[in-house]
């Protein structure tokens, strides 16, 4: 009799695992679109995104800081979960985001740490970015500069770099604003440009 309630209990947790959602598979997409800050913000409010994280990518340096990342861009891995929003659409709202006309950097941040890339991993995605750049450009009538380039490893950004538009708002919103990010999007993109950026 003493064993007959523990039994119960287990049978119920093991019940309880069962019935448990599967958790959704998710997928990323890595953009590099100028400060990181920025993406990241523009991204966490896209339906079906789960996460962002700032990083650094494209270059050879190993273990990359904000201090020394010679060689790579500021970027922003996308979590998403693809039964919610597809890897066409991101980078869609991506270049819709940033100006994908400008090679050497993106609005008061200028170097190649600081312009825009596309980063795909495997032949899918890649067709799906060249694709979307062919619309942007269609829809800009002019070239479209942001390169689709291989993905290589993702190094996360250090932790004060994570979210800082939520920790450091002021800060935030007087930097992105100074820079003249939103007003370059918009004068670029018009009512195309993507909801996601500040005061739009």
């Amino acid at each position: 009799m003493s064993l007959k309630f523990p039994v119960l209990a287990s049978m119920a947790i093991g019940i309880s695992l069962l019935a448990q959602p599967a958790l959704a598979e998710t997928k990323s997409a890595i953009f590099a679109g100028g400060c990181f800050w920025c993406v990241e913000k523009d991204f966490d409010h896209v339906a079906g995104v789960v996460a962002t994280t700032s990083g650094y990518s494209g270059g050879t340096l190993e273990n990359p800081t904000y201090e020394n990342h010679e060689g790579h861009r500021e970027v922003v891995k996308i979590d998403f979960d693809p039964a919610k929003v597809d890897y066409a659409t991101l980078v869609g709202i991506f270049l819709r985001s940033v100006d994908p006309t400008d090679a050497g950097g993106q609005f008061c941040d200028r170097g190649h740490a600081y312009s825009t890339a596309i980063y795909t991993t495997d032949d899918a995605e890649k067709a799906a970015a060249e694709n979307a750049k062919a619309d942007a450009e269609a829809a800009l009538g002019k070239p479209v500069v942001t390169p689709v380039e291989a993905a290589g490893t993702f190094w996360p950004a250090e932790g004060y770099h994570q979210d800082y538009y939520k920790k450091n708002p002021v800060r935030y919103k007087y930097y992105r604003y100074s820079c003249g990010r939103d007003a370059r999007v918009k004068k670029l993109w018009g009512k195309a440009a993507h909801h996601g950026i500040e005061g739009f």
